[in-house]
């Protein structure tokens, strides 16, 4: 996410200081078995995706909606969010839906305790339970105000941090399990941001499986399309349309006069459900 929280350099340095549907029918299960009723079908989309630090106005929106990109991700919420969003309502969700977009929720949660960084939310050892059910409840609540509705993934943003720090580690496990047994009782599916040296590569290398999520969106700065060649951990996991890499950050995009700086994704996982 370039500079949508941490600076590009801040995420450098705190890359360097990490060390630079799990089975497809054992992820539905695992998507569903904490949900209260029955999860809705999935919406899945399978090509590139950007993000912005801002959700663009709808005006950028029609005129980037070339064909090169089919969904777009927003932050919809978290203490830790960097940039104001004067464009994100549920009638800017409705009306770039009704032009072919897909939109892919992301919420900036709670980070760890030994993360690099003045995050304005940061969880304990002792809070990251509790943390993660009230930020799950939250993301939950916003994205349904912009009209996602339940079987909609929400994915939990996570920034670099040291994955060698067994406390630090061990406390961003069970924020992130509690996170996602909440997001799926509320029949939401539960997704994953993080980097593929560190904080995606913590719940990927993970042995206990129990409540993580079921969606991994891992960035790998390799310019390489694809959610399958580098993929850099078992081949078995998230796969059923579970996964997305983004590929390529702090890209300056110009469409039909419209200039945004982007970070690109290949996707191949689920997108909100508008209602």
């Amino acid at each position: 996410m370039s500079s949508h929280r941490l600076s590009k350099k801040g995420r450098y340095i705190a890359w360097a200081t990490a060390g630079v549907v799990v089975a497809a029918g054992a992820g539905l299960a695992a998507q569903t078995s904490m949900a209260a009723t029955t999860m809705p079908a999935q919406k899945t989309y399978t090509g590139r995706a950007f993000d912005a630090c801002t959700a663009p106005s709808l005006a950028a929106m029609k005129a980037w909606n070339t064909g090169f990109y089919g969904a777009v991700a927003v932050y919809v919420g978290g203490r830790n969010r960097g940039c104001a969003q004067p464009n994100l309502t549920a009638s800017w969700a409705k009306s770039v839906t009704a032009l072919g977009w897909k939109l892919i929720p992301l919420y900036v949660g709670a980070q760890p305790p030994c993360q690099t960084g003045r995050n304005p939310e940061k969880f304990t050892a002792a809070t990251a339970s509790s943390l993660g059910v009230s930020n799950a409840k939250d993301a939950v609540a916003k994205a349904s105000a912009l009209g996602m509705k339940a079987g909609s993934p929400v994915y939990l943003d996570m920034e670099p941090y040291d994955i060698a720090d067994k406390a630090c580690n061990d406390a961003v496990l069970t924020y992130v399990r509690s996170f996602s047994k909440t997001v799926r009782a509320k029949n939401y599916r539960a997704g994953y941001y993080g980097f593929s040296s560190s904080s995606a590569k913590a719940v990927a290398t993970a042995e206990d499986r129990t409540d993580l999520p079921g969606n991994l969106w891992y960035a790998l700065w390799d310019k390489k399309n694809t959610t399958t060649a580098d993929w850099p951990w078992d081949p078995k996991l998230y796969t059923g349309h579970s996964r997305a890499h983004q590929y390529m950050v702090n890209s300056k995009e110009t469409r039909g006069g419209h200039t945004i700086t982007v970070d690109r994704n290949a996707w191949d996982a689920p997108v909100a459900i508008i209602g």
